[in-house]
C-alpha cells in the first residue's frame, strides 16, 4: 500500500497549529499506517522534498525566507492546506502591518537597556514590508481556520483527504476558535 506523503510547515506563527496536530493523540498511530511524514519541524529533515501529496502550512508569510520557502513548497506539493488563522488571514503576525517592519525591529533590537543594541543582519531573516496570508502568495487548495483549529478538525481534514474526498468544513471550524 502506498502511503500519502505528508509535510507540515511552520512559518511566522506560534506553533499552536502543530500542537493541535499533536493533540490528535492516539489517532496519529492510525494515521501513521496511511501517511509518511516527509518534512516537519517534528522531524530532522532540512530540505523540503519533491512530490509531497499534502502539506499543512501554519503561519503567515512575513520574511523573505518565508516567501522563498512557501513558493518552493507550492511547487512540490499536490494539495496545500492553510492551517490556522495566521496562514488563512495573517492574523496576529500581520498586526505589524500598521506600523511597518523597521519600527518593530528597532523596538526589539535597539532598546537602550540592551547590552549591545543592534539590528542583526545575519541570523534574522529579512522582513517583508507586509505580513501576508499564504493565499496572497501561492495557490491554496484548502483553508482550515481556527486559532488553532482543533485536533478533531485537523483529523477530519486528513481522514477525508486520505479517503479521497475533499473535506467540507462548513460548521466544523471558525476563525478564532
Amino acid at each position: 500500500m502506498t502511503r500519502t506523503r505528508l509535510a507540515t510547515v511552520w512559518l511566522d506563527g506560534c506553533s499552536g497549529c502543530h500542537m493541535s496536530f499533536l493533540d490528535i493523540d492516539e489517532q496519529l498511530l492510525v494515521l501513521a499506517d496511511q501517511i509518511e511524514l516527509v518534512y516537519s519541524p517534528l522531524v530532522d529533515r532540512k530540505d523540503f522534498p519533491e512530490d509531497v501529496d499534502v502539506t499543512l502550512i501554519e503561519g503567515a508569510v512575513s520574511s523573505e525566507e518565508d516567501l522563498e520557502k512557501i513558493r518552493r513548497i507550492r511547487e512540490r506539493t499536490h494539495i496545500l492546506i492553510s492551517l490556522g488563522d495566521c496562514a488563512v488571514t495573517g492574523n496576529v503576525p500581520s498586526l505589524r502591518n500598521s506600523i511597518g517592519a523597521e519600527p518593530v525591529l528597532r523596538r526589539a533590537y535597539l532598546d537602550p537597556t540592551l547590552l549591545n543594541p543592534q539590528i542583526p543582519n545575519q541570523v534574522i531573516p529579512r522582513l517583508l514590508p507586509l505580513v501576508r496570508p499564504v493565499h496572497s502568495v501561492v495557490k491554496v487548495d484548502i483553508y482550515v481556520p481556527g486559532c488553532p483549529p482543533s485536533a478533531n478538525t485537523i483529523l477530519y481534514v486528513l481522514t477525508e483527504l486520505l479517503a479521497g474526498r475533499t473535506p467540507d468544513l462548513n460548521g466544523k471550524t471558525r476563525f478564532g476558535a
